[in-house]
């Protein structure tokens, strides 16, 4: 349906695809908008089918469960077409493609519901997929994926941001439970057995273990509330190797009863969980994997990508992230680039992941201009630290976050500040200080506009922190402007002056 505008025009329809993942666990119906290098959901829903249930004795779906799915597919249409979306695809993974009646479910369903296009992919494909869906949100990811689902376990080797060979194995956290007899001994062994033949698991010791799917996501959430971490986000969630191997080991050892007073437990996940956490202990094992890094993306976002236009993948996300987040909330789109260059000068030292992390907050340092001026800082903060861009780690999403506050003059002791402040060790924590406070002045001098901007710049002596003024812009340096330099060099540890030009 078209929007409609202020001025009573009607606005173009923002452009939507839809999938559903129809899984041997769950259905879930994900509508992206736009074109954007970090995909952005606009609704998500998921139903609990257990489509694998049984299908280890039997060959077959349930019947009951066929009828659950239908129901569910035909609501997920109904949305899809109230919203807009097109092309709805439905990714068939290891329930409808291993079932005898799969494929029977499957062209009775094409024949209902028509406007739906329903491909059963294969255990390759579904592999290749995840591994694009995880490498949108973390591009330079080494190390092994592991997708986990109800019915098959994929496995892909990623090697520096490229995609490598790959492996699905019959060990879904349901079909595992069922071929195991719900014996966690028997379930034990054969995931030792499945594994043996994965020659490249070896390949990722040292490196870093990635985790995707549901089973896999509540045991980041089971961790995170009993550490009280800072920040409830599984996406890039990372935890070292012995960390993962105690939670593992007390979630498959502890029983049901054990379980259930975890904090953080998804309650359908309960009888899922032991046998994603001996998945994840033999995976340990096998890769020798130094750290456990938590996906929120797979499947979903691997079949999103593939739809960009190439010069949309080709795009930075990170610096991407940013810009789509303040898209029609600054107050000059100019500015940003402006204040990159501007700032360079205070820190000629920096890395190429510094620099990214600088330019992404000279892209946010506007965010907050429409918020209530009383809580401006808290607001953006906020924003930012919680922002729904896929290829931020929790490190740059709090440096981010504690440089815009900073930005906006964001009190040191404001309690707000206590999750950045527990993520960012003191190095990290000071520079991001040091250039919120560099943005702050630099808004002071240019009303936020970069031709008041130009007529100003920084340079970074061994003793001093110099502004240039060029009086004939319409700068100069009144108390706000003195205030604010002289913190910024007291940071820098230099001496502040000004030269008038």
């Amino acid at each position: 349906m078209d929007q409609i505008t202020r001025s009573g025009q009607r606005a173009r329809p923002a452009f939507r695809r839809a999938v559903v993942d129809l899984g041997s666990n769950s259905v879930r119906l994900v509508v992206y908008e736009g074109e954007l290098r970090n995909p952005l959901q606009i609704f998500n829903e998921k139903a609990v089918v257990r489509l694998a249930k049984g299908m280890t004795s039997t060959g077959r779906l349930k019947d009951d469960a066929l009828a659950q799915a239908e129901t569910v597919l035909h609501r997920y249409a109904a949305i899809a077409r109230a919203m807009g979306a097109s092309p709805v695809e439905v990714l068939a993974t290891s329930a409808v493609r291993d079932a005898e009646n799969g494929a029977a479910f499957v062209q009775a369903m094409m024949q209902r519901l028509p406007e739906m296009r329903i491909s059963v992919i294969s255990g390759e494909e579904e592999a290749a997929l995840s591994a694009e869906g995880v490498l949108c949100g973390i591009p330079g990811a080494d190390g092994l994926l592991a997708d986990l689902g109800g019915g098959s376990l994929e496995l892909v080797r990623l090697d520096a941001g490229k995609v490598g060979p790959a492996v699905t194995l019959p060990v879904g956290v349901i079909r595992l439970a069922e071929r195991a007899g719900d014996d966690l001994t028997r379930a034990r062994a054969l995931m030792l057995e499945a594994l043996a033949d994965v020659p490249f698991a070896a390949e990722a010791a040292g490196k870093d273990l990635y985790l995707a799917g549901g089973a896999f996501r509540a045991l980041a959430r089971i961790h995170i509330a009993q550490t009280g971490y800072p920040l409830n986000i599984v996406h890039h969630y990372t935890i070292n190797r012995d960390e993962a191997r105690d939670l593992a080991g007390v979630v498959s050892e502890g029983g049901r009863k054990l379980i259930e007073r975890m904090p953080g437990v998804p309650r359908r996940r309960i009888e899922d969980l032991p046998y994603a956490a001996v998945i994840l202990r033999r995976l340990l094992r096998a890769t020798g994997a130094a750290r456990v890094v938590f996906s929120a993306n797979g499947l979903r976002e691997g079949w999103f990508s593939r739809l960009l236009p190439p010069d949309v993948r080709a795009e930075d996300p990170l610096l991407a992230a940013s810009r789509d987040l303040v898209r029609g909330m600054v107050r000059d789109a100019n500015l940003p680039q402006a204040l990159i260059a501007w700032t360079a000068p205070l820190f000629p030292d920096e890395t190429p992941a510094q620099k990214r992390l600088r330019e992404a907050a000279c892209w946010l340092s506007d965010i907050g201009s429409h918020e209530h001026p009383e809580y401006r800082a808290e607001q953006a903060f906020m924003r930012v630290l919680r922002q729904a861009g896929m290829s931020l780690d929790h490190h740059a999403r709090a440096f981010l976050a504690l440089t815009t506050a900073v930005r906006y003059e964001a009190p040191p002791e404001a309690g707000f500040l206590a999750p950045a402040r527990a993520l960012l060790d003191m190095q990290a924590a000071q520079r991001a200080e040091t250039l919120g406070s560099a943005l702050r002045l630099g808004y002071t001098l240019s009303a936020g506009t970069p031709h008041l901007l130009a007529g100003t710049g920084l340079t970074l002596t061994q003793g001093s922190l110099a502004l240039s003024l060029a009086a004939a812009n319409g700068v100069f340096a009144g108390d706000a402007v003195l205030r604010r330099l002289e913190r910024l060099a007291l940071m820098l540890g230099r001496e502040a002056e000004t030269v008038m030009q």
